[in-house]
């Protein structure tokens, strides 16, 4: 009966029924958005390495180290030496390295040298392995295997050709016209930044900043495989990724590294790292839920208003009710029912609206920032807060509500 009432009462007064559904559908669209996006920024960042158990850099600060060797954020402030690396490697803790070279780009995507141990190796999200649309790993001097965000924004194919540009930027004056780059692998996507990354192989970054005549004798011979080039070793590389054959030496490794005399190391968890992100960014996290908080109130004090504004309207209506022996407390729930029913109206649309809008930019959002979102909008996190906007609105009621019932004992 609540429910019949109720729902007949707010189809009367459609009109300033409809404007405030419509004010609390944009603020709860705006809140869901935000929570949503927040959460899957996470887990996306946290995704886009599994199974690397350090980063080994020259020294520098954690995040840092962090943002540029997997995220292509900035660049490092200095790299370390191939002997520190060859070094490393030795260690009998390591299971598998991956060394990787960063400096250059390709129409503002940036260029990756490594070796062919990174397409064994490096994992994602739940230790997701790097798999082919088509094509193959790294092979011959001149190889690219590229991201599906590349493939698709720049429409390469395998067997296409491309130039390397020094610097990250997307215009560059410094250009390897004449060692081009053939691709011979395009990689599905995975959301990570690996989709906007170009990856060579280190010994042809090296040839490219070679001087000319050395450029052109590699150039002109570039059908023979790494292993015929054994003697182009890089001076220093970017970072290596490790992983360990047990875990519970990583520790260990690390303070060992970070205490080298050699040369000036910083080996950092991936994890831990992104755990002091996510601390850095709280303050910019808390705003933006605090915004989208105040807009919700704001819109549930107008809800109250409007129901409050038409408590004088209804006044012979609340007679009615009364004459027909409802109680005071009757018509007082009644009001409460109709803003429950707003709200949970609201939150109906709010939903729909951002699951079209999450599907309709879903590889724009994969393409340009690397985030891969889920459709799924009602997390346990949503229905904590779908909780939580329920009870405010029984808060933002009560007046209303009590106006009404106190109406209906003079009645």
């Amino acid at each position: 009966m609540f429910l019949k009432l109720a729902s007949k009462s707010l189809i009367h007064r459609k009109g300033s029924v409809i404007l405030t559904t419509l004010a609390l559908t944009i603020s709860m669209l705006v809140m869901f958005g935000v929570e949503h996006i927040r959460e899957q920024a996470k887990t996306s960042f946290s995704s886009s390495v599994s199974g690397v158990d350090l980063i080994v850099g020259a020294r520098t600060g954690e995040l840092n180290l962090l943002l540029y060797s997997v995220f292509r954020m900035g660049k490092p402030t200095n790299n370390m030496r191939w002997e520190s690396y060859n070094n490393l490697k030795q260690n009998s803790l390591l299971k598998w390295s991956i060394p990787i070279s960063l400096g250059d780009s390709h129409q503002g995507y940036r260029v990756l040298g490594t070796t062919t141990d990174y397409f064994d190796y490096f994992s994602y999200g739940d230790k997701q392995y790097l798999t082919f649309v088509e094509g193959s790993k790294l092979n011959n001097l001149f190889d690219v295997v590229i991201g599906s965000t590349i493939a698709q924004k720049l429409h390469y194919k395998v067997g296409d050709t491309l130039t390397l540009s020094h610097g990250i930027g997307r215009t560059s004056f410094t250009n390897h016209k004449n060692t081009p780059f053939r691709i011979v692998g395009i990689l599905n996507p995975t959301g990570t930044p690996v989709d906007q990354t170009l990856h060579v192989t280190l010994q042809g970054l090296e040839v490219v900043h070679l001087p000319e005549p050395e450029r052109q004798k590699y150039a002109a011979n570039n059908q023979l495989t790494l292993d015929d080039y054994s003697e182009l070793k890089p001076s220093s590389i970017t970072a290596v990724m490790i992983g360990l054959k047990s875990r519970i030496r990583v520790f260990q490794l690390q303070r060992a590294i970070n205490t080298d005399n050699n040369e000036p190391l910083t080996a950092i968890l991936p994890g831990a790292a992104l755990s002091q992100l996510w601390q850095t960014l709280s303050i910019a996290e808390n705003t933006l839920r605090l915004v989208s908080g105040l807009v919700i109130i704001s819109t549930l004090f107008g809800l109250s208003a409007m129901l409050l504004a038409s408590i004088r309207e209804r006044r012979q209506e609340i007679k009615l009710i009364r004459m027909i022996g409802a109680s005071p407390f009757f018509i007082y729930w009644l009001i409460e029912v109709e803003a429950l029913l707003i709200t949970l109206i609201s939150t109906l649309f709010s939903i729909v609206l951002l699951t079209v809008g999450l599907a309709l930019s879903k590889n724009y959002l994969l393409t340009q920032y690397g985030l891969s979102i889920d459709l799924n909008v009602l997390t346990i996190n949503t229905l904590s807060v779908i909780g939580v906007l329920l009870l405010l609105t029984i808060l933002a009621a009560v007046p209303p509500s009590f106006m009404a019932f106190r109406e209906a004992n003079r009645s």
